[in-house]
């Protein structure tokens, strides 16, 4: 299963509260990604069947392995932009945060590795 780009927002938002120890349920997601419960639903069930989530009926939802790898690239690429476009650029926070989650998507390696860098 190639990711696309709301594939990787929602493993993101699965860690990002999972590093912040919040429960972790579709309504969350729903709420912090703003998007309706049933397209939640949706992408947990896709995600669920490529083995990038564990969830069982009314518990909470779980990274995997691959998952957890997936989503903490997707956090690092985003939190490396976001740092870079305040500090460096002196974008506002709330310009950083929506830019970044655009260019997370798309950024190469040697992009992000000069960022890191600077």
């Amino acid at each position: 299963m190639k990711l696309s780009q709301s594939f990787e927002d929602y493993l993101e938002a699965i860690y990002v509260l999972e590093i912040s120890d919040q429960k972790i349920k579709s309504v969350t997601i729903s709420r912090m990604l703003d998007v309706s419960k049933p397209a939640v639903t949706k992408a947990m069930n896709e995600l669920f069947d490529a083995n990038y989530i564990e969830k069982t009926p009314y518990s909470q939802i779980k990274l995997t392995k691959s998952g957890r790898q997936i989503a903490k690239n997707v956090y690092h690429r985003h939190t490396v932009i976001r740092n870079f476009l305040i500090n460096k650029l002196g974008v506002s926070q709330e310009i950083a945060e929506k830019d970044c989650c655009m260019i997370e998507h798309v950024i190469s390696p040697e992009t992000l590795r000069a960022m890191e860098n600077n």
